[in-house]
Formats: C-alpha cells, structure tokens, sequence
C-alpha cells in the first residue's frame, strides 16, 4: 500500500489523544526547517540583546487599560 496525505490522515485521525506529543515528536523530525533572514537574525539579536540589558515585563505588569 502506497503511502499517501490521505493514508496518513486517516492513521493519524485513529490515534489516541494520549499519543499526540510522541506523534508530533516523530513528525517534526520530517518537517524542513526555514532558514532566517538576515533582517530577521539582526532582529533576534537586538531583541536578546535588548532583554539582556533591560530584562522583560511579567504579563501580569502590563497596564492594558491604556
């Protein structure tokens, strides 16, 4: 039996909730990764750069009735 989208939906559609975590554990493996832009590598770098300097606001500190 070849294996096809629809193939692979049904199985993965018939597995236990339980296994969700291992299944998705085994599939990223076989997604390809996106290498970044170089404006998106500068932007990471300013943001760790950034946190490192100033740190980062908990959620619970943000004054969102502004």
């Amino acid at each position: 039996m070849e294996a096809t989208r629809e193939i692979l939906h049904g199985m993965i559609d018939n597995i236990d909730s339980k296994n969700f975590g291992i299944i998705r554990h085994i599939l990223i493996g076989f997604i390809p990764e996106d290498e970044p832009y170089p404006d998106e590598i500068e932007a990471i770098k300013r943001s760790e750069a950034s946190i490192a300097e100033f740190g980062t606001v908990g959620i619970d500190d943000i004054d969102w009735k502004q």
